[in-house]
């Protein structure tokens, strides 16, 4: 199978390093300076550089560099949109342009997690008005860092799809060496565990950075995810899949690892830092800040209680003192679970 990855950021670059081990892949990203250094090197120094912790992490010879989109997606039996969820619909749409001038249906896979912020859609509303009635379309989500993931470290993901076989027979396809898919029909479910984890990961990082300890952190992760599963709830997704790997399983590790770019955006709030100059400095697009005044808005259309993601809500955008948000929440009316 021929696999176009398109992002070559840290997680597309991870992603087509495992996925070359199996199949034809092409690499595409928008930066021709960048790729073309990349395609020579075979190293994303930008996005997955070496650390004293870990060796430089090299592309196989087989997979395509390029920064021609027509070159990446030609021939292609599936497309896997690896940019941030801003960049999905034009993405989308040059997959669909392509597939129309050469009469082929070319299936849109995305492995980026949030709401598109100007209309605040979940992805799989965004690829339904691009794709034909009976395009194949899918989210890839779970709990996952890039650079264990181009390390060949063990992982397992989910992908929701709008058909039941083309979620079966590309769970098998993905699957392999360190990195094991499982299948479901829950897109939104899905989408909102991606887009709303990493709002929690944020809380639980200001709690981090002021040193709140790790009950106050368990806390938050709880109630975090309660709140997770009544909007997925009110807007069609299913209770079970907030519990697998793309609901409490990103969410732990969102909240919890060192690798979190969300988590580390709350911790750094806490220090007192702005979020104008925290976001400058991160390099990487942390899709929390992006996400959270939709989720808000969203918990406000359908009538349900999100009292953390109100808070961050307010500390990123309102002026709030992480410190008074916090205790806020910790001071809310005691109440049954």
């Amino acid at each position: 199978m021929k696999i176009a990855v398109i992002g070559a950021g840290a997680w597309g670059t991870a992603l087509a390093i495992q996925l070359a081990k199996k199949h034809h892949v092409s690499l595409w990203g928008r930066d021709s300076v960048a790729l073309d250094s990349m395609a020579k090197s075979r190293i994303n120094s930008k996005y997955l550089s070496a650390s004293p912790l870990r060796p430089a992490i090299t592309l196989c010879s087989d997979i395509v560099v390029t920064s021609v989109f027509a070159d990446a997606i030609a021939n292609a039996d599936v497309a896997l949109v690896v940019t941030s969820t801003a960049g999905l619909a034009d993405s989308a749409q040059q997959i669909q342009s392509h597939a129309e001038a050469t009469n082929k249906n070319i299936p849109i896979i995305w492995a980026c997690k949030g709401f598109e912020r100007s209309t605040g859609k979940l992805p799989h509303e965004t690829v339904t008005s691009i794709l034909p009635p009976n395009g194949l379309y899918g989210a890839l989500s779970g709990p996952s860092f890039a650079g264990e993931v181009a390390c060949g470290l063990p992982c397992a993901l989910t992908l929701a799809a709008n058909d039941t076989a083309f979620a079966q027979m590309m769970t098998t396809e993905l699957s392999g060496n360190s990195l094991r898919v499982y299948s479901s029909s829950d897109l939104i479910g899905v989408e909102l565990g991606g887009a709303l984890k990493n709002v929690m990961a944020i809380a639980a990082g200001i709690s981090d950075g002021m040193h709140l300890g790790l009950n106050a952190r368990a806390a938050l992760i709880t109630r975090g995810l309660a709140e997770m599963v009544r909007l997925g709830l009110a807007m069609g997704g299913r209770a079970e899949t907030f519990m697998g790997l793309t609901g409490v399983g990103d969410l732990i590790l969102t909240a919890t690892g060192n690798l979190s770019r969300n988590r580390r955006v709350g911790m750094l709030l806490a220090e007192g830092r702005s979020l104008n100059a925290i976001l400058a400095d991160l390099g990487h697009v942390a899709e929390g800040v992006n996400s959270v005044q939709t989720a808000a808005r969203l918990a406000k259309l359908h009538g349900v209680d999100m009292p953390i993601t109100d808070a961050v809500d307010a500390v990123l955008f309102s002026g709030a003192n992480p410190h008074d948000a916090l205790t806020a929440l910790l001071s809310r009316e005691v109440k049954p679970e």
